[in-house]
């Protein structure tokens, strides 16, 4: 199949979060299992930079953007050790800028024009290359606006007329909120301006177009789908409830050439599920002093990693670490930054006990690697998570994940209950209710078992480390998705052929 892929930020061009490098690996694993994918993405300024690697085609574009025409153009290149092409949008007044999406903390107030061109070209991009194309795959807000431009513009042009487009969803918290006057830089028409479709409680909102027009929706696990049509939808519930057999949950996966612990070149010691307790021990010596912290092979060493925020559960672990930074006998690892709130609590734990609390104010993708095969156990008490990949890494590299039962997390992570531990299922700790207590039990559970159940550790462990979270398997998945939303349109265009 030739499948596009169009979104807002791919690796390792441009990235602010996992969709980057989920529009990275599934292009890459739909190309190892035979199929035909195509990237399109802006050339944003750190792309422009790499120019030397890029190719500029003859193709230009010339897009309406309310009552002004803007000219762009079309990059190309493909996807690192790999024949994957890679098409780069480029128009310098969008998206030569230092960030992707705001700066200081405020979003570019010309996001919607900067992402109607940006779908705009990629309609025309088909056109103008004679692209073969079966689906346009869709991410996220920034693309909302192409299945509503196949279905109401392109539907019926030559080359387009076979063309399904599915619209996956990777955190429904980000939907493109504009202000109504905004739906004069789409194009289309008033008439699709009303609350069956565009509009929402009086904006332009492009997720939500995307939701509705697109032939199919995914998202990015099989709990949060059902998650989004009740408590997590953002006001969208009622949209994905009416759409809930078009919806489906495709967990993310873990490209193992880039992680695994076997072959990490990060690593201070490579190691497999066969010598993993050497390999973790060494790892875990050089992240102690990485940190700051003491060098004690039996103290259990929690990791964390990513944003400090609510949303990943910091007001949980705030409580708790200030419960327990002078009772209990553990290590803290904290890669992130975020909210000032949690950099002034972490500062004034780390420096009240140093040799329990190091931490590192950053994102960085080697001391990331660093905490994921030195840490004992991660965790990951999200108030949601869509799929979660921190989680996918840590099983790999032994270390044992202490997540909130939610969206991704809930589909990866198997409670270490005595149940699980009996049919070798439990690769983790898990908990329900989003409550401090309730973490605290689930972190004292973990701990203990560390300390006294070292029988139990090995197998939560070598558990984790032989299960397959590859992008193989979900890239099959999307590949029966195409086809299923394939053999609808057919049959819907030929029950349409023969009404008339």
């Amino acid at each position: 199949m030739n499948i596009l892929i169009a979104s807002s930020e791919v690796a390792p061009f441009s990235k602010t979060g996992g969709l980057a490098d989920v529009c990275r690996e599934l292009p890459l694993a739909l190309s190892r299992i035979g199929h035909q994918p195509m990237v399109f993405t802006p050339a944003y300024r750190q792309i422009r930079n790499r120019a030397a690697t890029l190719e500029r085609t003859d193709v230009t574009f010339e897009i309406p953007i309310g009552s002004k025409v803007m000219i762009g153009h079309l990059l190309t290149g493909v996807m690192p050790d790999s024949s994957v092409p890679v098409y780069f949008v480029d128009q310098p007044e969008y998206f030569d800028r230092d960030q992707l999406y705001q700066e200081s903390g405020q979003d570019y107030r010309d996001n919607c024009e900067r992402y109607v061109f940006f779908s705009r070209a990629v309609m025309e991009a088909i056109r103008l290359l004679d692209l073969p194309v079966d689906v346009i795959h869709c991410n996220d807000w920034q693309t909302g606006l192409i299945p509503a431009l196949l279905r109401i513009e392109y539907q019926h042009a030559r080359g387009y007329e076979d063309i399904v487009t599915l619209m996956t969803i990777h955190n429904m918290a980000y939907q493109g909120h504009f202000w109504h006057w905004d739906m004069l830089l789409t194009g289309l028409d008033w008439k699709y301006f009303n609350w069956k479709q565009m509009e929402f409680w009086g904006n332009l909102n492009l997720m939500k177009t995307g939701l509705v027009f697109a032939d199919a929706i995914s998202t990015v696990s099989a709990r949060y789908a059902e998650e989004i049509q009740h408590d997590l939808g953002c006001g969208l519930e009622g949209v994905l409830r009416q759409r809930s057999a078009s919806l489906f949950g495709i967990n993310n996966g873990v490209d193992y050439e880039l992680w695994n612990p076997a072959t990490d070149p990060q690593l201070a010691a490579n190691y497999s599920v066969d010598n993993w307790h050497e390999g973790k021990a060494a790892c875990k010596t050089v992240l102690q002093r990485e940190f700051g912290l003491p060098t004690e092979s039996e103290t259990p060493l929690i990791g964390l990693i990513g944003r400090l925020a609510d949303q990943k559960g910091w007001d949980l672990v705030a409580n708790v670490m200030q419960r327990w930074v002078n009772r209990e006998k553990v290590q803290w690892a904290i890669l992130g930054e975020g909210e000032e709130r949690y950099h002034e609590i972490l500062e004034r734990l780390a420096t009240q006990r140093p040799d329990r609390v190091g931490i590192r104010f950053e994102f960085s993708d080697p001391i990331a690697r660093h905490v994921e095969a030195g840490a004992d156990m991660l965790l990951m008490p999200s108030r949601f998570e869509p799929c979660g990949l921190n989680q996918l890494h840590s099983l790999k590299y032994g270390t044992v994940p202490i997540v909130r039962e939610t969206g991704g997390l809930a589909d990866s992570i198997c409670d270490a209950s005595a149940e699980n531990l009996s049919n070798g299922t439990a690769n983790g700790f898990s908990f329900q209710a989003y409550d401090a207590d309730q973490l605290e039990v689930t972190l004292q559970r973990a701990c203990d078992t560390f300390r006294t159940r070292r029988d139990v550790w090995r197998n939560l462990v070598e558990t984790g480390m032989k299960q397959d979270w590859s992008w193989n398997e979900s890239a099959q998945q999307y590949v029966s998705l195409y086809r299923q939303m394939r053999r609808q349109h057919d049959m819907l265009r030929q029950a349409a052929e023969a009404a008339h």
